[in-house]
């Protein structure tokens, strides 16, 4: 049985709760909370426990948090705020029973010889994932398709240098194949280990000599956009991976529309492209 779950940034102009209450309305078993939002809630005076409550209404269970980015800093107090937040989240994540949270790498070291970028990610990685295991909480690793780690074998080869059993990657299907150098292939020939999650996304590759924005590239319902979709899904199920699928629909255009309407296009979707749950 495939298990469905909605990424936060597909209703990204609600909060938290509605969040939640969404997916369950939706047909979602599962929610990837997005960073910003969760900071919100509980800057308010709300606790986990609030929050345990809500999901607990609902039987919705926290996939993953997103996401800790610039992973890649080489700035060593850009670093130490992020081994903070680390600490922080890797502890909300706990009270609240979610097993994984994102790390993305993007910037901060284009340009540098590839020896570099591969190390001084893994370095600091290795150190965020030292933080979450005496939390027992893990990090999903994405690719990002207009970063120096824009691919899955440049993706698990930084993985290798972090040497901590508790980081492996998100196939993403967008930033897999706008990253250009990845093949549904290869992830047919990952070990399913190695997948904590999946996101279920459409969208188009970026025109050349444009600017990056993943916000009108991302803006297409499954079917919409470029990507063989079929051709990935198969590829994930090939792997034998039993986790869950998140469907991500990071649209400007999208998020002005009603958020119940675009998760349960995005449900249905699923349910076409992948199985019901």
């Amino acid at each position: 049985m495939i298990k469905k779950a909605i990424h936060g940034k597909t209703i990204f102009k609600s909060n938290l709760a509605t969040d939640i209450r969404v997916a369950h309305e939706c047909g979602f078993s599962g929610i990837e909370i997005v960073d910003s939002k969760l900071y919100s809630y509980l800057e308010q005076g709300n606790s986990t426990d609030d929050l345990n409550k809500i999901l607990k209404k609902y039987d919705v269970q926290p996939v993953c948090i997103n996401d800790i980015c610039h992973v890649e800093t080489d700035d060593p107090h850009h670093l130490d705020e992020i081994l903070k937040a680390t600490e922080y989240l890797s502890k909300v994540a706990k009270e609240i029973g979610c097993p994984t949270i994102q790390l993305v790498p993007l910037l901060a070291l284009e340009g540098r010889p590839w020896e570099e970028i591969v190390y001084i990610t893994g370095r600091n990685v290795g150190q965020i994932g030292a933080i979450g295991k005496q939390y027992g909480v893990r990090f999903q690793m994405e690719p990002v398709a207009w970063s120096p780690i824009n691919s899955l074998s440049k993706c698990l080869e930084m993985i290798d240098v972090a040497g901590e059993e508790n980081v492996a990657m998100v196939v993403d299907f967008w930033h897999l194949w706008a990253g250009g150098e990845t093949s549904p292939d290869e992830v047919a020939n990952l070990d399913s280990s190695m997948i904590y999650n999946i996101h279920f996304c459409d969208g188009k590759r970026q025109p050349r000599d444009t600017q990056w924005d993943e916000t009108i590239l991302r803006g297409y319902y499954p079917g919409e956009g470029d990507i063989p979709l079929a051709a990935w899904v198969d590829a994930v199920k090939a792997t034998g991976y039993d986790g869950f699928w998140s469907c991500e629909l990071v649209s400007a255009k999208h998020w002005e529309d009603d958020v119940f309407e675009v998760a349960s296009k995005m449900s249905k979707a699923m349910d076409a492209y992948i199985g019901s749950n």
